[in-house]
Parts: C-alpha cells; sequence; structure tokens
C-alpha cells in the first residue's frame, strides 16, 4: 500500500482477492448464525472507514510512523472496549503494558515523517482497526462457524470496494491489473489468511490480547518502511518502535 503507485486501486486488488475467496469458499461453509449478521454490518462498515484511512495515512507520512501508530493503538484500545462491554478488565501489569504502548506512540508523533496530519490519520486508521476487531470478534463468536463469518465479510467488503471503485476509476482498472495485478492477489491472500488467523483466535480467546500478538508486526512495519522504502529510522524511532512493542508483548503475556 504505501511503495503503490495507486492506492486506491491497490486497496481494491486486495478486496478483490478476498471477494473471490469469498464466493468460492460461501457454498462450502456454514451460514453464520442470525445473531452475528449485526457485528458482520457493523465490521464491515467501520473497515471501509478503515480502507479510506489506511490510504489516506500512507499518503501522509513515512510508513516506519504510520503504521506503527496505527497498528499500536488499536491493542490499547481493543483492551480498554473489551474490559468496559465485555469485562475483560486489566490488571496492574496490563496497565503498566498500555503506558508502554502510549509512550511508544506519543514518541512517534514528532519529527520527520509524521506531520500533524500524518499522525492525525494514522491515529483514526488506529481507532477503526481496534473497532473493527472488536465488532468482529464478537460476530465470531456468534456466528457458529468461522470460515462462514469471514467468508460474508470478504464478499460484502469486496463487493463495496470493487464496486466504488468500478464507478469512479473504471477506466484506471485494466491498466493497472496488467501492471500490478499479481502482487495486489497476493497481498490480497496474505490479508485474507491473516485475518483468519485473527478470527479463529478472536473466537475463544480474550480480544485484547489476541489483537495485541496481531499487531507485535509494528516493529516489521518499522524495518520495512526504513530498508525497503528509505525511511530514516533514528534513535527516537528505535526508541518508540521498542517501546510500542515491548508494551504489545508484555499486554499478550498477562492473560
Amino acid at each position: 500500500m504505501k511503495s503503490a503507485g495507486d492506492r486506491m486501486l491497490t486497496m481494491a486488488a486486495l478486496r478483490a482477492t478476498g471477494l473471490v475467496i469469498g464466493l468460492c469458499a460461501l457454498p462450502f461453509v456454514d451460514w453464520p448464525a442470525p445473531e452475528s449478521w449485526k457485528w458482520l454490518v457493523l465490521t464491515a462498515a467501520v473497515q471501509f472507514g478503515y480502507y479510506v484511512l489506511l490510504v489516506r495515512s500512507y499518503g501522509a507520512g513515512d510508513m516506519s510512523v504510520v503504521y506503527p501508530l496505527a497498528r499500536g493503538l488499536a491493542p490499547v484500545l481493543t483492551t480498554v472496549l473489551a474490559a468496559l462491554a465485555i469485562g475483560e478488565t486489566l490488571n496492574a501489569g496490563q496497565t503498566a503494558a498500555v503506558v508502554l504502548i502510549s509512550l511508544g506512540i506519543m514518541a512517534l508523533s514528532f519529527g520527520a515523517g509524521a506531520s500533524r496530519e500524518a499522525v492525525g490519520l494514522a491515529l483514526a486508521t488506529g481507532v477503526s482497526v481496534a473497532a473493527y476487531s472488536f465488532f468482529s470478534g464478537l460476530g465470531v463468536r456468534s456466528a457458529g462457524t468461522v470460515l462462514g463469518f469471514q467468508a460474508c465479510l470478504e464478499i460484502v467488503t469486496g463487493l463495496g470496494t470493487v464496486g466504488y471503485v468500478a464507478i469512479v476509476r473504471r477506466a484506471d482498472i485494466a491498466p493497472y491489473a496488467r501492471r500490478h495485478g499479481a502482487i495486489g492477489v497476493l497481498a490480497g491472500v496474505i490479508s485474507v489468511l491473516g485475518f483468519l488467523a485473527f478470527l479463529v483466535a478472536a473466537r475463544s480467546l480474550p480480544l485484547g490480547p489476541v489483537v495485541a500478538l496481531r499487531e507485535t508486526s509494528v516493529i516489521f512495519g518499522v524495518v520495512i518502511g526504513t530498508v525497503v522504502l528509505k525511511e530514516g529510522f533514528g534513535l527516537r524511532r528505535i526508541t518508540a518502535a521498542t517501546l510500542v512493542v515491548s508494551g504489545i508483548a508484555l499486554l499478550a503475556a498477562l492473560r
């Protein structure tokens, strides 16, 4: 997404891949229980907002700033939301983990590549990640089927994203597919498999630690931003990334 020449079409390629996978899987999986439909709709609605925010975030700031901010904030918010809404309370160690993550986020909010716009968009993206993680976690618990819930979710989000792009960027789709279609499909498959792993864990484990474990990827985001995209990686970013990952690891270990 960060290095793509056309981020909107790259996102559409990811979701088109998810749409195809969902449609192919649907005849072979159980239909999610009606109690989960409201969570499916809420998850899809928030994910549409997440797609927009992610595209704009990567256009506004360095990946090694945007990615840790967005993904580092999500476990904090999800843990707090789970504590308030479904009684997954925090102990002293988890509170310390939240403080570590927050300090890392504040450290990443200053310096080159971290403009006010980039920080604001990244934080909004983090809120959307926490929201769809929470809603999808509740949805998969009530659906009675992980695969059925995800297949329906991939179809809904895929149709919405592809439909929007087909309306506003129809002329650009074929040229983009010829140049970048293969990488879009690969990234889409990885995206679907990664979210499947999250849903499997979220079905039976507390949401806060599950999201925390998923977001240990922030350190890889910072490294990729530096090595692949040639972004700056000074002491401040090393310290900030270390704080965020340490907090996430502590949060996950204490449940």
